[in-house]
């Protein structure tokens, strides 16, 4: 049995990142995420593995140092929080729009602007609704323990290279400061240019006499080869949501009312679903670990069972929005959310949980 070792979610990104065979890590520090860099520059992967670890003078440089190594298929990627993705948004569409795959995490803080350095889940619309410009969507993977952090790291490579397409971590401050063990994975080598070469033969990887110079842009000046592109994303974002839907259900066999949230608001509303259970209402939860591609078949095939849902998240409301559309009018969803940095205890969504069904 491998070892486990505790800490904090954002040190579990550090250390899988380094032991997936991530080629570039390009960051800027920001509470409540900047152990990730620091973790990496104590471990100083470039003398074991050769992985570039560089703080950019910037977030908005960082995003664009990825577009460089994404452009020549190395694994590279960045972290940062709330306000660092916002000036990250312009390169998460032209990375989309040129179809280069990469890791963006974000350890969500409570906002709007500068906000506070206390957790948060405002940031749904930005990862899941496109916060830059243009129709293009992202693979939104949403941890909610420390051994997720670490296993989504290698996970999200893998969704990102399968489909051409930056993929997010979407963590919250609780998660990535939080301390728990965790067990590392085997390690796996960084790709070699000839492996490049030979899996990805889109990559700018030097011309050879044998094919055609390769171009990395997201534009597109003849209207209809600009929409043939658009096309081809929407293709694959159809795709990702037939193949790569991921949740948990928690007690939902037999469910008469169920609660949907994500990351540290999961964990929590776990502890509620017990409470309502011992009072003998059959409460059920529904995790979303793809918040996009979101798990919208499985909660329509739900509903019929159903009398209520609820939508518990750290904001005012963000994916409530997609339970609601799942749900299609059929049963009421009701909604609780705290903001500002505060974290509800699982008796506090408990008693909101039974003053919506009227208990």
């Amino acid at each position: 049995m491998a070892e486990k070792i505790l800490m904090k979610g954002n040190e579990a990104i550090a250390h899988a990142a380094i032991r997936c065979g991530c080629d570039g890590y390009f960051g800027y520090p920001i509470t409540p995420q900047s152990e990730v860099m620091e973790t990496l520059m104590e471990e100083k992967p470039w003398e074991t593995t050769g992985m570039v670890v560089l703080q950019a003078e910037s977030e908005t440089s960082s995003i664009n140092m990825l577009y460089g190594g994404a452009s020549c298929a190395k694994k590279v990627m960045t972290s940062s929080s709330s306000p660092g993705l916002s000036l990250m948004c312009e390169g998460l569409s032209y990375l989309a729009g040129a179809e280069l795959p990469c890791l963006v995490v974000n350890v969500v803080r409570g906002g709007p602007g500068l906000g506070t350095i206390q957790p948060g889940q405002g940031d749904y619309f930005q990862a899941c609704k496109g916060g830059g410009h243009g129709d293009y969507k992202m693979v939104v993977l949403a941890p909610s323990s420390a051994q997720e952090m670490y296993d989504f790291v290698d996970l999200a490579f893998e969704l990102a290279f399968k489909y051409r397409t930056p993929a997010m971590i979407l963590a919250d401050g609780v998660v990535g400061q939080m301390m728990e063990k965790v067990e590392f994975r085997p390690m796996k080598p960084r790709w070699t240019n000839e492996e490049i070469i030979a899996k990805y033969p889109w990559a700018t990887t030097g011309k050879t006499p044998d094919r055609k110079q390769n171009v990395i842009t997201s534009l597109a000046l003849d209207a209809a080869i600009h929409e043939k592109l658009n096309n081809t994303l929407q293709t694959k974002y159809k795709q990702m949501e037939a193949e790569d839907v991921r949740f948990e259900s928690i007690k939902c066999d037999d469910a008469e009312h169920i609660i949907v949230a994500y990351g540290c608001m999961a964990r929590i509303c776990e502890s509620t679903v017990e409470m309502a259970r011992n009072a003998g209402i059959k409460l059920g939860l529904l995790r979303p670990i793809t918040l996009f591609p979101f798990p919208s078949k499985e909660i329509d095939r739900l509903v019929p069972q159903l009398k209520t849902m609820m939508s518990v998240e750290l904001s005012a409301g963000q994916m409530l929005e997609d339970v609601k559309l799942a749900v299609n009018g059929r049963i009421p969803v009701n909604f609780f959310g705290r903001l500002g940095g505060i974290v509800p205890s699982p008796e506090e969504v408990y008693e909101a949980f039974k003053k919506e069904i009227g208990k």
